[in-house]
């Protein structure tokens, strides 16, 4: 896949090296790693609330990170659609253009 979250990291770190360093110790090295929920599950949690957010540019990082972590297009596809109800139509709609480059990139990647 061509994104990157540790690129993306990288290029702030040296303006926010706390930032980046609470991301990594915090965010993934503890919240992600809980044994309650999956870290599917988390993913799955995580597109629909950045779905809603309208956060874009980390939706892009989590439905990578979702595929990888075990959800299929069809279930993102699913979360994505069913949020139109719930966080609004345009939300969806980003959404989908979101997942539709990540998984357009997927398959270059994978020739």
């Amino acid at each position: 896949m061509a994104y990157s979250p540790q690129a993306r990291r990288d290029r702030i770190k040296p303006h926010f090296p706390k930032l980046v360093e609470m991301t990594a110790e915090y965010v993934y090295a503890d919240v992600w790693e809980r044994p309650e929920l999956s870290k599917r599950d988390r993913s799955l949690v995580t597109i629909a609330a950045l779905t809603a957010l309208g956060w874009s540019d980390q939706l892009e990082g989590h439905i990578g990170r979702g595929l990888a972590n075990g959800l299929t297009r069809e279930e993102v596809s699913e979360v994505i659609t069913h949020l139109a109800l719930y966080s609004g139509w345009p939300s969806a709609m980003t959404a989908a253009h979101v997942a539709t480059d990540v998984f357009d990139a997927d398959d270059k990647a994978k020739g």
